[in-house]
């Protein structure tokens, strides 16, 4: 099962991170430019396509860019980040907030929906993956990326025995879903022909303050319901950054981040989809349809 997730607390935690998040997003930037190259597989240019988790709008300029004649939307939940995408008169990008499990949008609107590391702070990915293939028109594409189990698994690690002498057992660190869950994902909602791989970062620091102010920074903060609410003591803070420093290799201590990429294809048309009671949703072209009625 996908771990759950705060929503509230993740949408808080980007609208505050939203001043300082360009200038510690290093990573963020380099998958977000990875994620960019596996749209050289669309042979046609889009119509019309959505950003979804914008942040500060670089892919969403950077496919603007990229389709001159293309409508691109930047959608984030945080209306702060939302505020940091740039205006371009001359190429514009619509900017719109909502929530990635209710999108805005009607169905079979949207020609590319591309998404970069944002839809790891979602807990039911089945029912994502259906709203995206309800906005996708039939053969639209979808690019991802997301975190999987082994990202920040040093500061996991070094908490959990923090915990030890208190007693604590509630998580400090975010849990991430693995590539076969993505995928398995991706296949139930009914998408064509995904391809998925992963490949882990490694960033390093001098200690383990510099890795939790970044994280805070960026807005990466624990969004598990059942974390210990309220300020983390001293003691206990101090216990951690001492355990952290067993990882230390090379005067450096590591972080590893785990990053899961797919990309895939929505079906033809006819072809059912996921409804949210659980039944099974078709759509056909009127087309299809001349013939049946009787008089």
């Amino acid at each position: 099962m996908t771990p759950p997730f705060d929503t509230y607390q993740v949408r808080r935690a980007f609208g505050r991170a939203a001043a300082s998040y360009e200038a510690h997003a290093v990573l963020q930037r380099e998958v977000e430019r990875r994620l960019l190259e596996r749209l050289d597989y669309l042979e046609a240019a889009p119509t019309r396509v959505l950003d979804l988790g914008c942040g500060p709008g670089h892919a969403a300029q950077a496919m603007r860019t990229r389709w001159k004649g293309a409508q691109v939307v930047a959608l984030d939940a945080a209306l702060p980040m939302l505020n940091r995408v740039k205006l371009n008169w001359l190429r514009p990008v619509a900017r719109v907030q909502a929530d990635a499990r209710a999108l805005p949008f009607a169905d079979a609107s949207i020609d590319v929906l591309y998404s970069n590391l944002c839809i790891q702070w979602i807990d039911d990915l089945p029912a994502l993956f259906d709203e995206f293939r309800r906005v996708l028109r039939p053969r639209g594409y979808l690019a991802l990326s997301t975190f999987g189990p082994d990202t920040l698994h040093e500061l996991r690690a070094a908490w959990a025995q923090a915990d030890v002498p208190t007693g604590i057992s509630a998580p400090h660190v975010s849990q991430f879903v693995d590539i076969a869950r993505v995928g398995d994902a991706l296949m139930h909602a009914g998408f064509r022909d995904p391809v998925l791989d992963a490949e882990h970062f490694t960033l390093t620091y001098n200690d383990a303050p510099s890795l939790m102010r970044e994280l805070k920074a960026i807005g990466a903060t624990n969004a598990d319901p059942r974390r210990v609410r309220g300020l983390t003591g001293r003691a206990h803070y101090r216990r951690a950054v001492e355990a952290y420093e067993a990882f230390r290799e090379n005067g450096v201590l590591p972080a590893t981040y785990e990053v899961i990429y797919a990309h895939a294809w929505a079906p033809d048309p006819g072809q059912p989809r996921r409804g949210r009671g659980g039944g099974e949703i078709a759509s056909f072209p009127i087309e299809r349809l001349r013939g049946s009625r009787r008089g």
